[in-house]
């Protein structure tokens, strides 16, 4: 006889989100694995007296999503600090920084920090300088991060503070790009206390999002430790996978680490910037940038580095996670994974890569790692377009990534953490080759993240045997293709355990 199941879902649309995608009524769960899956009245038999039994009313059910690019604690800072990414001028950002400013919990001489604005959703092309900042009742430093985090205001007290940290340049006017930028987040970093308090903000948002597994990007940060502190504590609610940076590598060599390492915490790979972002205009291009002449971008790590990291990372059996949004630094990492990529290695980004480089993409099976969110800056008028002329506006072509056979996997970068808006812009992108249909684009988000972290055989699709990582939607996607980034989640279970539920629906009254 059949042991009863923990938990059994009912009265739904179930997903599995396989590449044949059948749809079911019901789904059961025992000891944090899918066990069946089927209609209402066969998985009724697995129905104990300890059994949990929920009637969804007809939601639907997807694989759990796979946050395949993201950095948690920036995702925390939104929520812990001034969050700038709504803000639709600059005078609302100066007001949200205002604001929190007033907040009891920043003293006189505390650092007044706001992230996630962007510039040219308010029409402008200029960011916010220390003019800006000066005008606020703060006395102690203030820094405000633009959303890419590529680039950095401050004011004068911050570069006070800075002095001795940032790179030879110095800053235009507050503004502080790349290494600038880098230098104030190195300071800013939390220690371990803080690094936990700012995860338990981001996964408050991931779940609540439907995010059951991340892929964390860090640097110099006590977030690892942080991830195995909530985890021994058994607060830990999302399955994480580590991408350290490279000035990581002596010590992921020395103790030994290997790709897919660990358990609730597992170990991806080592992460590199090759480029910037069209945004800061460091992005590295081929051609002149349209609104910049002289300039096509930098390299934050050349060519022949990137070559010799590659090759020190294949003796190691260690992934490699390449940031190159431009299309020479695309091409670059390309000619660094030649006859090295094994094991699905990733380009993150992939923003202006060109036809040969999705070719190549293809051939290598490199992983072509994605923000769909990114298509917000594709229309006529908006940045792409400001900053790369008409002709280049054709940007993160995913029709053309997946009809080449690449391995696709969405990820938000923060930007901000929502795999239904991400979906959204997939779905409504500007062009045909930019456009997926609402399958493709929920695969990107479940089974793409999930083989980008070599997972596919534990999460991603829904199949007897998987990890019962799933999320209940309130409609279905295929049902409002124009609006689903405004569909909200009823549930979010992580090995079939609820780890958010929204307030009156079913899950909620069984939580």
């Amino acid at each position: 006889m059949t042991a009863p199941a923990d938990l059994v879902l009912t009265d739904a649309a179930v997903h599995t989100l396989a590449p044949d995608d059948p749809v079911h009524e019901a789904v059961a769960v025992r000891d944090g694995r899918v066990v069946r899956l089927g209609s209402t009245y066969d998985l009724d038999m697995l129905v104990g007296a300890d059994t949990t039994r929920v009637d969804l009313d007809g939601r639907v059910v997807l694989p759990g999503f796979v946050d395949a690019h993201t950095h948690l604690t920036v995702v925390g800072r939104h929520e812990v600090h001034a969050d700038l990414s709504a803000a639709d001028s600059r005078d609302e950002a100066l007001a949200r920084l205002a604001a929190r400013a007033r907040d009891d919990g920043v003293g006189p001489d505390d650092w007044l920090l706001g992230y996630g604005y962007d510039e040219s959703a308010w029409g402008e092309t200029d960011p916010l300088d220390a003019a800006d900042l000066a005008g606020l009742d703060h006395p102690g430093p203030v820094a405000a991060f633009r959303e890419d985090l590529h680039l950095v205001s401050v004011d004068e007290t911050a570069l006070d503070r800075l002095a001795g940290d940032l790179p030879p340049g110095g800053h235009d006017g507050g503004v502080l790009r790349e290494a600038g930028a880098t230098a104030v987040r190195r300071r800013l970093s939390p220690d371990r206390a803080g690094a936990r308090r700012l995860l338990r903000a981001g996964q408050r948002r991931a779940v609540a999002r439907g995010v059951t597994t991340v892929h964390d990007l860090v640097r110099r940060s006590a977030a690892p430790r942080a991830y195995r502190d909530m985890a021994r504590a058994g607060d830990l609610d999302l399955r994480v996978q580590l991408y350290y940076w490279r000035d990581h590598l002596d010590a992921v060599e020395e103790v030994g680490l290997a790709t897919n390492a660990g358990g609730r915490v597992r170990f991806g790979g080592i992460k590199t910037f090759v480029d910037g972002s069209v945004g800061a205009r460091s992005a590295r291009l081929s051609a002149p940038y349209d609104d910049a002449p002289d300039e096509r971008g930098e390299w934050v790590v050349a060519p022949d580095a990137l070559d010799a990291l590659a090759a020190r990372l294949d003796t190691l059996d260690v992934r490699l996670s390449a940031h190159a949004v431009g299309d020479e630094a695309v091409d670059a990492v390309l000619d660094a994974y030649e006859d090295r990529a094994s094991g699905r290695w990733r380009v993150e980004h992939a923003v202006l890569a060109s036809d040969a480089a999705v070719e190549r993409m293809a051939d290598a099976d490199v992983v072509a790692c994605v923000q769909p969110n990114f298509h917000r800056w594709a229309g006529a008028g908006g940045l792409y377009e400001r900053r790369l002329g008409s002709r280049r506006t054709e940007t993160t072509r995913l029709r053309t990534l997946l009809d080449a056979g690449v391995d696709v996997a969405f990820g938000s970068d923060g930007m901000p953490m929502d795999p239904l808006v991400g979906v959204d812009h997939a779905v409504n992108a500007p062009t045909g080759p930019q456009r997926l249909d609402v399958t493709e684009a929920l695969r990107a988000y479940t089974l793409g993240g999930a083989r980008a972290g070599l997972a596919e055989d534990e999460v991603g699709t829904l199949a007897p045997g998987k990890r019962a990582d799933l999320v209940v939607l309130a409609a279905s996607p295929w049902g409002r293709p124009g609006s689903i980034a405004e569909i909200g989640v009823a549930g979010t279970l992580v090995g079939g355990e609820v780890v958010h539920a929204a307030a009156g629906a079913p899950l909620a009254r069984n939580a």
